[in-house]
């Protein structure tokens, strides 16, 4: 028995040593695609020496004698950090995931094929000016030069990723450039999901009112009637349809759905509204979070002078930043820039369909997606006079598609002169107000607001990107999908770059958006009916008439700020027939939990922290309420409306247009009050809540449940590498505070922060230099990199890092200076 327990301890001794020798040698391996920041290299296509200064944060500052040269450099610096993001980027928008990843990628092969997204990128190149095609071949240089010195120098394939998939690495191409703004476009746009969801709706419900109080206009504008989606069509369509679409793919450009597509604030101030007298502008564009995050810090020394601020990584610009002069913020627009339309194929000869003028034949070509590890697909692409054709595989199409039928989708981006990139180069080099408006006109998509401030104290806010000129009696008014033969749902082009909306100068000093309604045009100029705010707006327009004047920090505490103003508007009403009523019950009823329940709620001040109770209750109860809601209703359509929907709830609970008949539940023979719905919908949200986080109230956290999940787009599903490559932090803020954190809704963790603030920055031209920002990650792509998430606390803390143009302050605390040589 000795001799058998010895030799199991030998055996045991030996299996650790060799797991830890494997770990050990795995680390050793991966960690050579971590850069050495502080080296020298020989490399091809510069004309002069460039310097690429990494500051204590890992933000590369890059100096050169030529523009040509710092785009170079700044091509070296994303293809170290942020290789493999990159790679996957440019074969999304190239539908050529699945030779990698096999099946699970092949919708979204399938659907960027179709769109012919790469093709589209690859001849804009054309379109663009000699300033803008010689950043990107530079650019485009400067990362081939990484990977040829990656392959020369066996520097660990240039990411940890690259041992585990080994595809074929062709040289960077500007058109590869361009293509990643396509795929930001589409990132970035969610008309399409909505009018699908719109027309399923119509369907479902039997008073048209429903659609008004489900999916309401922003408040400010009437709304037309309009017929009903059935009418549009002689073929009946089921009225339940059930999505038949899998779960989207986390390389899915538009992988969060409804909802989720893009938001962000920017608010900026007048020297008259500042204590400093110096212009102030503050910007925080909000996307789904990943690992690593979607932003890279950068600075660039051109020959216009320094800029700074944050680059997408495969782009050779800064998105949103400032120069010694100039301080540019965007926002999403929310400007309705795609139309679906149902077109008909013709019975006769499925080869052709109707057009206002008679039958015509479908554009079509074939192409061949390779899959590994399974047979080559082959698709037949079509394309009608609206666009291309897509399948009811692709944004739950089938369910609104009738019988002879196929959905064709216009957007504006899917031009092939699409010179959106070119905006951000003119940015970079502009010096007033004026250049920052005219440099918008060249943007395609995704529409954005852009918000400017200058040394000068002007500030200013241009809606930037094409919106399609519309008829007057399109029979939609663009809020669900068109038949694409009658003349009057067409586009007739584009509108005119001055029609978008532009503010500048404001009496009152400031400016401000948060995808919040900007204008009240009527339709066909109205911009949208779905815009992407209407609670946090209020919040930002009572902070910023609190003060007569502003500072850099109070900017800051705006951005960072977690008040709800749809707690504070909504609790109100939904509560007001259920605080301080009831008689006393004994401990450990439900009677005795629900009033501990409210009466938390009724001292809280809709504050969302991490650190209390309060903002969980009241998130688990509104998420009950709207399924009680709608459930009976909608059947399996009500899972559409899994996020809480709060100007919907409003029209409930003030009866608006007689929206309290939602609280009556159809099925039964009781006729039930909003008050006994609310009762119902907060015992069950605080029987879930116990059974997940235990029995007592005051101990529960919201950060426990809102967690930020950044994860590996590739691994993060992955049992072995998930604990390395995503990063958890427990945060404050919610779906509706100007410091967004917004939710999936969905089981099991329906409470998770999926799309923030990955870029936060401040600029304050009193003293340029004070400026500061931070993102929601790290520099570094390279999960074994300490800059991998070292910025991530920082942000979850509500800090910053200095964003300074003084070089001698990049190089006094420098963690190394990568410098490029002519070779």
């Amino acid at each position: 028995m000795v001799f058998l327990l010895r030799w199991l301890v030998r055996l045991g001794s030996i299996a650790v040593a060799l797991t830890v020798i494997i770990v050990l040698s795995a680390w050793w391996i991966g960690s050579r695609s971590i850069p050495d920041y502080d080296a020298a290299w020989s490399v091809p296509g510069i004309s002069a020496p460039v310097e690429i200064v990494r500051d204590t944060a890992a933000v590369p500052h890059i100096f050169g004698q030529s523009d040509a040269d710092v785009f170079y450099g700044l091509g070296v610096a994303h293809a170290q950090d942020r290789l493999w993001q990159m790679l996957m980027m440019r074969r999304t928008a190239q539908g050529r995931l699945s030779e990698i990843f096999g099946p699970a990628t092949l919708q979204i092969d399938d659907l960027l094929r179709r769109l012919d997204v790469y093709q589209l990128a690859s001849a804009s190149i054309a379109a663009l000016d000699a300033d803008t095609t010689m950043a990107l071949e530079a650019y485009a240089a400067g990362v081939n030069a990484w990977l040829g010195l990656v392959g020369q120098e066996a520097l660990g394939r240039g990411a940890p990723e690259l041992f585990l998939f080994t595809p074929d690495i062709t040289p960077w191409r500007p058109a590869d450039s361009v293509a990643v703004t396509f795929l930001m476009a589409l990132q970035l746009t969610g008309h399409h999901d909505e009018e699908v969801l719109r027309a399923r709706l119509s369907l479902a419900l039997d008073d048209p009112r429903g659609l008004a109080d489900l999916m309401p206009d922003a408040p400010g504008a009437g709304v037309a009637e309009l017929a009903s989606y059935q009418d549009l069509f002689d073929t009946a369509l089921p009225r339940f349809a059930h999505a038949t679409s899998t779960p989207r793919h986390p390389l899915h450009p538009n992988v969060l759905g409804r909802g989720l597509a893009g938001a962000s604030n920017a608010f900026a101030a007048t020297p008259a509204r500042a204590a400093a007298s110096g212009a102030l502008l503050a910007n925080d564009p909000h996307l789904g979070l990943t690992a690593p995050g979607i932003w890279y810090l950068a600075r660039l020394e051109l020959s216009t002078g320094g800029v700074i601020g944050a680059t997408i990584p495969g782009m050779p610009v800064i998105l949103a930043g400032r120069s010694e002069r100039l301080a540019w913020g965007i926002t999403s627009a929310y400007l309705d820039d795609i139309d679906l339309y149902v077109e008909a194929v013709n019975p006769e000869d499925t080869g052709q369909y109707r057009t206002p003028d008679g039958w015509a034949t479908f554009r079509t070509d074939r192409r061949v997606i390779e899959v590994a590890g399974e047979a080559d697909v082959t698709i037949t692409r079509r394309w009608t006079e609206n666009g291309p054709v897509l399948p009811g595989q692709h944004f739950d199409l089938a369910t609104i598609t009738p019988p002879g039928h196929v959905m064709s989708m216009a957007w504006t981006a899917l031009s092939d002169r699409n010179t959106s990139i070119q905006t951000g180069m003119r940015l970079m080099r502009a010096q007033t107000i004026e250049d920052g408006i005219a440099a918008g006109e060249d943007f395609v998509a995704p529409a954005q607001n852009l918000m400017l401030a200058a040394a000068d104290g002007r500030i200013a806010m241009q809606v930037i990107g094409r919106m399609p000129w519309r008829m007057n009696d399109h029979e939609t008014q663009a809020r669900m999908p068109a038949p694409g033969w009658v003349a009057a749902n067409r586009w007739q082009g584009m509108t005119l770059y001055f029609a978008n909306p532009r503010f500048i100068d404001p009496e009152s000093g400031m400016l401000g958006n948060t995808n919040n309604r900007t204008v009240d045009r009527a339709f066909p100029l109205h911009v949208t009916h779905d815009w992407g705010d209407t609670q946090r707006i209020t919040r930002l327009s009572r902070l910023m008439e609190a003060r007569d004047v502003h500072t850099r920090d109070s900017f800051i505490e705006a951005q960072l700020d977690t008040v709800s103003a749809a707690a504070r508007n909504i609790l109100p009403l939904v509560a007001r027939d259920l605080w301080f009523t009831g008689e006393a019950a004994p401990a450990g009823t439900p009677e005795r939990r629900r009033q501990r329940a409210l009466a938390l709620l009724a001292d809280w001040n809709g504050e969302m922290n991490e650190h209390l109770p309060e903002p969980l209750i009241y998130a688990a109860w509104m998420r009950e309420l709207q399924q009680r809601l709608i459930r009976d209703d909608l059947g399996p359509l009500a899972d559409e409306f899994q996020s809480y929907e709060p100007l919907f709830v409003e029209r409930v609970y003030r009866d608006i247009d007689g929206a309290a008949r939602w609280c009556d539940i159809s099925n039964s023979t009781a006729v039930e009050s909003c008050t006994d719905i609310a009762q119902l919908a907060l015992d069950d949200a605080l029987q879930w809540l116990e059974e997940r986080y235990g029995a007592e109230l005051e101990s529960w956290r919201w950060g426990a449940a809102h967690e930020a999940r950044h994860d590996h787009s590739v691994l993060g599903q992955t049992r072995l590498f998930s604990w390395i490559v995503n990063i958890r932090q427990p945060t404050s803020g919610g779906d509706f505070t100007l410091n967004r954190a917004a939710t999936p809704g969905t089981l099991p963790d329906p409470f998770l922060n999926i799309h923030a603030a990955g870029y936060r920055g401040v600029y304050d031209f009193a003293d340029p230099d004070s400026s500061v920002f931070v993102i929601a990650t790290g520099q570094s792509g390279n999960p074994l990199s300490r800059h991998y998430d070292d910025l991530g606390e920082l942000w979850r803390r509500g800090e910053y890092i200095p964003m300074s143009l003084d070089p001698e302050l990049a190089r006094a605390g420098n963690i190394g200076i990568t410098r490029l040589a002519p070779r």
